[in-house]
């Protein structure tokens, strides 16, 4: 009797992309094995996505790297894959980081727990007094094009494509793993000054209330997101990024308990994903 045929999986990633310490490659390559134990699977680079996922049942984009660094072909898929009905993973209609970090304007002005953002020489005054601001593009990823500026010399780059935001004193840094609106697991930075060497956190009911928040706001019914906040010295969360593209994992610091339950949640998410009408 015949077996009944595997969905086809293309996995978008770039092995090579040398990520601050991070290793990209390595965490795709453990990945990819996992899932092919349930799905027929291919690798390619974000130059060659186009081309080839009309192969396929669905696109799982990964650690691909920044779209800054091949936005012409990623604009070029994302509008192929809209126009055609691809299923791409996470699916393209997210609100945060796919589509620019606008989303913390927006979070600001709803009143959300988020640092504080204007992009507007004339909305200047509504942030807290700070030592210094961070400006950084609206179309940034991975710090590119970040600075830290008095404040007499933001308002003359508040041009519309640059956000602002006071430089907040944080105790750390801390992200909440999410596979589709299932909490998965937390890691955190105990030093703000080495922000890439991260521990396992556990979380408390109140910072899944906080993280959940920006993961229903989103909307996203399947899906990979991660949930960036620091936490202030008066004990506060706040959001910094809400990663919704190809967030890093770091799954080669999860116990085996852990990563095995993501693996298999992903997978879950997947064969749900591809079985939908």
């Amino acid at each position: 009797m015949p077996q009944p045929a595997r969905p086809r999986l293309l996995l978008v990633t770039d092995l090579s992309y040398p990520a601050r310490g991070r290793r990209y490659g390595d965490e795709d390559t453990w990945l990819a094995a996992r899932l092919r134990e349930e799905f027929d699977l291919a690798l390619c680079h974000p130059l060659d996505a186009r081309a080839l996922a009309g192969s396929f049942d669905a696109v799982l984009v990964r650690n691909s790297g920044p779209v800054l660094h091949h936005q012409e072909a990623w604009d070029a898929f994302r509008a192929h894959a809209l126009a055609t009905g691809l299923r791409v993973y996470n699916p393209l209609n997210g609100k945060g980081d796919m589509a620019g970090k606008g989303y913390l304007l927006d979070l600001t002005a709803a009143g959300y727990p988020v640092i504080p953002t204007v992009d507007r020489a004339e909305e200047l005054h509504r942030l807290p007094e700070a030592p210094s601001y961070a400006v950084k593009p609206v179309a940034g990823a991975d710090s590119i094009g970040l600075e830290f500026l008095p404040r007499e010399e933001v308002a003359a780059r508040l041009d519309g494509g640059v956000l602002a935001q006071p430089r907040v004193d944080f105790r750390y840094e801390v992200s909440f793993f999410y596979v589709d609106r299932e909490f998965r697991y937390a890691l955190y930075a105990p030093d703000p000054g080495r922000r890439w060497e991260l521990a396992p956190y556990e979380a408390t009911p109140a910072d899944l209330a906080f993280a959940g928040r920006f993961v229903e706001w989103n909307g996203l019914t399947h899906g990979v997101t991660r949930v960036d906040a620091c936490r202030t010295r008066a004990g506060e969360l706040l959001l910094v990024e809400l990663e919704d593209l190809n967030p890093y994992l770091s799954l080669d610091l999860l116990g085996e308990e852990e990563r095995e339950g993501f693996v298999a949640a992903l997978k879950r998410s997947l064969r749900a994903f591809i079985a939908q009408e």
